[in-house]
């Protein structure tokens, strides 16, 4: 059995191909003032590898890269051009359910969108508030407020 094994191991196919990354999208804010700014940007982006597409909007000051690369990396190449950038902190403002509590409400943030706070999500120990459960099916004129 051992120079069975032994032989086995030639003969077997092993693969050296690293695992490929998940295909992701990564946003990014960062400050691009004139046309140069966004061109330096996007020449930097797209010359690495994995990268799918990359969209520049500078009048939300953002960009986004979409394809099987490392956020980090894409955040460091961005850096490397010697603008300050950091990830996309905005989300939009119907996913939160409270807009407007301190920290969440942002002057500087694009039209319809709020930072990524946790204040703005409703604890999940508080117990929610369910309306329909103040009404009984059983007897539809009796009302458990009363």
């Amino acid at each position: 059995m051992g120079a069975l094994d032994y032989l086995s191991n030639f003969c077997t196919v092993t693969s050296t191909r690293s695992k490929r990354k998940p295909m992701q999208t990564v946003e990014i804010k960062v400050k691009m003032d004139c046309d140069g700014c966004e061109r330096r940007v996007k020449n930097a982006v797209t010359s690495m590898k994995g990268v799918k597409t990359v969209e520049v909007i500078r009048k939300q000051s953002r960009v986004v890269v979409s394809g099987y690369v490392d956020p980090n990396k894409v955040l460091r190449r961005v850096k490397s051009t010697g603008k300050v950038a950091e990830f996309w902190p905005y989300i939009p403002q119907h996913l939160v359910y409270y807009p407007y509590v301190s920290g969440a409400y942002d002057k500087r943030a694009p039209a319809g969108y709020v930072r990524n706070v946790v204040q703005a999500y409703p604890a999940s120990n508080a117990p929610e508030d369910n309306i329909v459960s103040l009404f009984s099916d059983d007897n539809v004129n009796a009302c458990s407020i009363m």
